[in-house]
């Protein structure tokens, strides 16, 4: 099969569904094998399924990004069913929160940093002595507008996203001189299950997003998925440490 990723392994983590299924979709057509992690099994399942009957090469694997045990099995199972070692990893999977800064837990904190940034980070070094030995690899991390420009009802969500944008760029500087690339891309706002749970959340905030867009649209996960194949493709090969706004322009927005 011929395309931008051709011979190369993709894992996209939170594949079940939104823009982690949008890509893995993107980069089957591109031509790679594709890997598939989520905790949600029925829907990873059936996403695994609709890939498959497109004669896309693909795996998938249940798994916790936020236990290393559990990372090591999955990319294990993932490495031996696609018969090589992952060459690009896309760190989608993401967890929403809208607590008050005042009275949460320790727990609340943590559910979200383990999922937003410490499970990019298990699973970035689980692939990554391979992409090292081999000279080849591309990571690209799915942030978030709120990494840099955020919002009341944010916390810490938007701590963690700017996290994730330094981790990009500190890890981009630490493996450059072996040839792996690692980018981040900051989506607006994407239709998908988080953005209706945040708008079912903070009242009249959809008719906003939707008035303040310079676009005037909500984007698709496929706007995202486009240019994420773009970043872990050879056609980014000179781009690392980048952060790619898919925003419809709301991140260059003073008013």
């Amino acid at each position: 099969m011929t395309g931008r990723l051709a011979n190369e392994v993709v894992l996209v983590t939170g594949a079940a569904r939104g823009i982690g299924r949008a890509v893995a979709v993107k980069a089957a057509q591109e031509g790679a094998a594709v890997a598939l992690v989520d905790i949600l099994a029925d829907q990873l399942t059936a996403t695994t399924a609709e890939l498959a009957e497109t004669g896309a090469k693909v795996a998938a694997a249940v798994g916790d990004i936020t236990d290393e045990v559990s990372v090591r099995q999955a990319v294990g199972k993932l490495t031996d069913d696609l018969g090589g070692p992952v060459t690009v990893l896309v760190n989608n999977a993401g967890k929403n929160s809208y607590a008050d800064p005042a009275t949460m837990s320790v727990a609340e904190w943590d559910d979200v940093f383990d999922v937003d940034l410490k499970g990019a980070f298990l699973m970035s070094r689980q692939v990554l002595q391979p992409m090292i030995d081999n000279r080849h690899g591309s990571i690209v991390n799915i942030a978030s507008i709120h990494s840099k420009l955020t919002q009341a009802g944010m916390f810490p969500y938007a701590a963690a996203k700017s996290g994730l944008v330094g981790m990009t760029r500190s890890l981009a500087l630490d493996v450059a001189q072996h040839n792996v690339r690692v980018n981040a891309v900051s989506p607006g706002y994407i239709a998908t299950d988080l953005l209706e749970e945040f708008f079912d959340t903070i009242p009249g905030e959809r008719e906003k997003a939707l008035g303040v867009h310079p676009l005037g649209r909500i984007g698709t996960p496929e706007n995202v998925a486009e240019v994420v194949c773009f970043l872990a493709s050879e056609a980014a090969a000179f781009v690392t440490g980048a952060n790619w706004a898919v925003d419809g322009g709301l991140g260059i927005r003073y008013a």
